[in-house]
């Protein structure tokens, strides 16, 4: 697919989400890499998870902002409301928009469904409707609009690798279905009103200060205060995990290229819009990924040489909207961006289980005394 290039420096740049996980590293690339202007951040701060983990993020992007060359502003408020998002956009009129804000969990979705249908649906319409009306007054609007979609959206497919192409109409949660939505959204809208749009599909992402409900600081919580973490479908899953900083390297090359604007024989705009895997395509068996976890969690010195890894850990079976693999097919990427995920696992556990470390401290001897059975 043909695209134009988008110069990200002097220019208002929105990035919704920005103190979540993908969102704040995001952040953070761009401060450290463009030439001025400035980057709108906007959350409500949602406490699904440790709001503290949070605001510390906003801390290292506030110590980033101090000495970059764009400036930094930081938003508190819901995507959602509707005229929140239109006073964001008249106010700063941003030339790319990457919105990553969204009711994450695949789990959490079962029990909390209206959660996900106020930020996922609702507040991508808000955002959707904000980049239409961008070019009102003929301004020139918003050039590329980036989202985050999910690898949820593949549900119980067998085919693997997991491909752009393949029908993903079977979603097994309604995080998956809101995201499958999410695109197509995306798509009605580049269609009829000529918005450039990119949907990134996210494999499994984690690194240092990642999300609690996650494999990665879930499993290692759960084991520095003694409880046992319990791995489903016997051990019988994979996953393909992806670095964060792959993760943000994939999304910048992508805000640096639109899907071009055009029109096809009847005159009309044929829809600017794509979606993409971002995956490192080496899916890792879960035992696999606990017994690296394992390792690197005495070498970090977060728990003891001596720790008891089998008395803490329970196989059970298939949960409720989970699927037994991810795996992605990011050779689209790769053609039309020059670039696939490289970080092998063990250097990524390796960056979580230092930075763990450095944030929580090792494990204290009265927390490893716990017996609480949790799952992830």
């Amino acid at each position: 697919m043909k695209k134009q290039p988008v110069d990200l420096n002097e220019k208002t740049i929105l990035v919704t989400g920005s103190p979540g996980f993908i969102g704040a590293n995001l952040v953070l690339r761009l401060l450290s890499e463009m030439k001025g202007g400035r980057v709108i951040s906007l959350d409500n701060l949602c406490p699904y998870y440790d709001v503290g983990l949070k605001e510390y993020r906003l801390k290292l992007i506030e110590k980033a902002a101090a000495s970059a060359s764009a400036e930094h502003l930081f938003i508190r408020g819901d995507i959602a409301d509707e005229g929140l998002v239109r006073e964001v956009f008249d106010a700063w009129r941003p030339a790319v928009v990457v919105n990553l804000a969204a009711q994450a969990g695949v789990r959490y979705s079962i029990d909390h469904p209206e959660d996900y249908i106020h930020s996922n649906l609702i507040g991508f319409f808000r955002i959707l409707e904000a980049c239409r009306h961008s070019t009102d007054g003929g301004r020139e609007g918003v050039e590329h609009l980036v989202y985050a979609s999910s690898s949820s959206v593949y549900g119980g497919n067998r085919k693997v690798p997991f491909s752009t192409e393949d029908p993903v109409d079977h979603p097994v949660s309604l995080y998956a279905a809101t995201k499958k939505s999410n695109e197509l959204l995306a798509h009605s809208y580049s269609k009829l009103y000529n918005i450039p749009s990119t949907g990134l599909r996210f494999f499994t992402v984690i690194s240092r200060a990642s999300r609690p409900d996650m494999a990665l600081m879930g499993f290692a919580n759960q084991l520095v205060h003694g409880k046992k973490i319990r791995i489903f479908n016997y051990g019988d899953m994979k996953r393909d995990f992806t670095d964060v900083d792959d993760i943000v390297e994939g999304v910048v090359r992508v805000m640096k290229g639109a899907p071009i604007r055009e029109k096809g024989p009847d005159g009309l705009p044929v829809p600017p819009y794509a979606v993409y895997n971002i995956g490192g395509g080496k899916p890792e068996n879960l035992l696999e990924f606990v017994r690296i976890l394992q390792e690197e969690l005495v070498r970090a010195k977060v728990l003891p040489p001596d720790y008891d890894f089998e008395a803490h850990r329970e196989l059970v079976g298939m949960q409720p909207g989970d699927v037994p693999v991810t795996f992605a097919d990011s050779a689209a990427l790769e053609r039309d961006y020059g670039f696939v995920p490289t970080i092998p696992l063990r250097e990524t556990i390796r960056k979580y289980c230092e930075w763990h470390y450095e944030y929580y401290g090792p494990a204290k001897p009265e927390d490893l005394r716990g017996a609480e059975v949790h799952a992830l």
